[in-house]
């Protein structure tokens, strides 16, 4: 394997930004110091190199120097950290309510995930899928609200 240095487009200030919800989130866990792989620094650039790249996850956290299972906890646990800032869908929608919005649009993505396209073996020895959409093999459907003029309160 070869490895290289690379370049991502992301400002160092939201890199910090991110550690440092990654570092509360792991006090309030009660992570000791020092028994993470990866820093909270690292950890918030894995999880907005895959966010801006779509990097495969094993590769990316090869990269890191961590393994697959290993990449795939950071940026869900990444993931989740950033989800916890966000509004809900109520909230949101009684916001631009209170604004005098007339409409909302709710716009459908398919992001592209190689787990879902794993298989495994049943318990009686049939291959099936080890994660399953319901409707589209190999991608995730989410639904997500643009609220994007909204003015910051």
């Amino acid at each position: 394997m070869i490895a290289y240095r690379a370049m991502v487009d992301v400002p160092r200030e939201l890199v910090q930004h991110l550690g440092r919800l990654l570092a509360a989130e792991r006090r309030a866990r009660g992570t000791r110091t020092g028994t993470r792989a990866l820093t909270c620094f690292k950890q918030a650039l894995l999880v907005l190199i895959w966010f801006r790249k779509g990097e495969d996850v094993a590769l990316l956290g090869a990269g890191f120097g961590i393994s697959r299972a290993t990449a795939y906890r950071y940026l869900h646990e990444g993931i989740t950290v950033l989800a916890g800032q966000a509004q809900d869908l109520h909230t949101a929608l009684r916001r631009v309510a209170a604004d005098g919005w007339s409409y909302v649009i709710l716009d459908g993505k398919l992001f592209d995930c190689d787990r879902v396209a794993e298989t495994t073996i049943s318990v009686k020895g049939d291959t099936i899928d080890a994660w399953y959409s319901g409707k589209h093999r190999g991608r995730i459907q989410v639904i997500m609200a643009t609220l994007r003029s909204l003015p910051n309160r």
